[in-house]
C-alpha cells in the first residue's frame, strides 16, 4: 500500500513571490578558463564569459542551492526533478572579474497532471544578474517539474 502523499496543492501554489536572500557572483578568470575548457570551446574575446555559467552563477549568486529549490517544491527525490527548460537571455555580455548583484524569486507554481493522470508540480525560477551600475546583463528562467509518484 502506498502511503505517499502529494504535497498540498495550495502549498505548491503559494511559492510563487517567494525571493531568495540575493547577491553577489563574480565569475574569475581560471573558472571561465575551465568552464570553457569543459565545453571544448576557446575562450572568448574580452573577458567574456562563457554561457554555461548560467548553470550554476545564478543560483549560487541570489543565495541559494539546488537542494534549496529541491526541498521548496518538496522533491521527493534527487530522481523526482524533470527539466523543461533553461532559458538564457543575455542584455550585455557577462564579463570575467565583474562583481554582479543577483536576485531570484519563484515566478509560478502550479499542479498539473500528464495525460496519464501523473501528477507533477511545475515550478519556474527567475534570476536576473545586474552589472555593477545596476543594467540588467542577463536573465535565466528555471523551469522544473517535480514528478510525484502518487495521482
Amino acid at each position: 500500500m502506498n502511503t505517499k502523499q502529494l504535497p498540498d496543492e495550495a502549498e505548491i501554489r503559494a511559492l510563487v513571490g517567494h525571493e531568495f536572500p540575493g547577491g553577489h557572483y563574480t565569475v574569475e578568470h581560471w573558472e571561465n578558463f575551465l568552464l570553457t575548457e569543459c565545453t571544448g570551446a576557446d575562450l572568448l574575446p574580452d573577458r567574456m564569459v562563457h554561457p554555461v555559467a548560467l548553470f550554476h552563477m545564478p543560483i549560487l549568486g541570489a543565495g541559494t542551492s539546488i537542494a534549496e529549490m529541491f526541498a521548496l517544491g518538496q522533491a521527493e527525490s534527487d530522481f523526482s526533478i524533470g527539466i523543461e527548460s533553461y532559458d538564457w537571455r543575455f542584455f550585455r555580455p557577462l564579463k570575467e572579474e565583474m562583481p554582479y548583484r543577483v536576485t531570484g524569486r519563484i515566478t509560478e507554481a502550479d499542479r498539473r497532471h500528464r495525460a496519464n493522470g501523473a501528477a507533477y508540480d511545475r515550478i519556474q525560477f527567475q534570476f536576473d544578474l545586474a552589472d555593477p551600475d545596476g543594467q540588467l546583463s542577463a536573465q535565466t528562467i528555471v523551469t522544473w517539474h517535480y514528478n510525484r509518484s502518487v495521482s
